[in-house]
């Protein structure tokens, strides 16, 4: 599994997460590691499906911020990355990759927006203090789709295209774990389970998404 660099708090407390998440080192003795595999009802695995761990015991103060340091860029008439992690509060910035101009905006309740035409090399940044999903569209080109899912726990991070993902660093005990997808045939596309967690050691878990075609 490839490893990705992401989220860093600023107390003392640290953590790992791999595949999408963040990286770093822990002064906690006792801390474990879940491992998700996501299936689709096919059993194809689901890439960039995003999850979100709340234990039990709560989640420490302090500012963190996610692989991809809040930077959505527009290239090849595409948002890239596809789905972006941030925490609650990320001045997220969009650079245009492209020789052509685009129009940025989104219409959800976590992030209401709009970017007026700005060309290549030129780039607009917008705040998002709402947790939620917000979903992406291009007023000129109708086929750019892009996702920014604002969190509020450091223990976040999306499916490689395998769709598996590491979230180190956890405390013990029972969590809520909370699973999104854009195709998620769910109310506001997110499965919320709950379950133990190892306080040292890996927990594995196998979860199967029903994804709209």
């Amino acid at each position: 599994m490839k490893i990705a660099s992401a989220p860093i708090l600023a107390i003392a407390m640290s953590f790992a997460v791999l595949a999408g998440g963040l990286t770093v080192s822990s002064q906690a003795a006792n801390s474990g590691t879940l491992a998700i595999a996501i299936k689709d009802d096919r059993g194809m695995p689901v890439r960039d499906a995003v999850v979100m761990v709340y234990p039990a015991t709560g989640i420490a103060g302090g500012s963190y911020k996610f692989d991809g340091n809040g930077v959505m860029q527009q290239r090849n008439i595409q948002f890239d990355p596809g789905t972006l992690i941030v925490a609650k509060g990320t001045n997220v910035s969009f650079p245009n990759r492209d020789r052509v101009r685009h129009n940025v905006y989104s219409f959800s309740d976590a992030g209401k927006f709009e970017m007026k035409l700005y060309g290549k090399d030129e780039t607009r940044s917008q705040r998002f203090s709402i947790v939620g999903t917000v979903a992406l569209g291009c007023n000129i080109h109708d086929e750019m789709k892009g996702y920014i899912k604002v969190v509020d726990t450091p223990y976040a991070a999306k499916t490689d295209h395998n769709g598996l993902l590491q979230i180190g660093g956890l405390p013990g005990g029972f969590a809520r774990v909370k699973v999104w997808h854009p195709n998620n045939r769910v109310r506001g596309g997110e499965t919320e389970f709950s379950f133990p967690i190892s306080g040292s050691g890996l927990t594995k878990k196998t979860t199967t998404l029903k994804l709209r075609k």
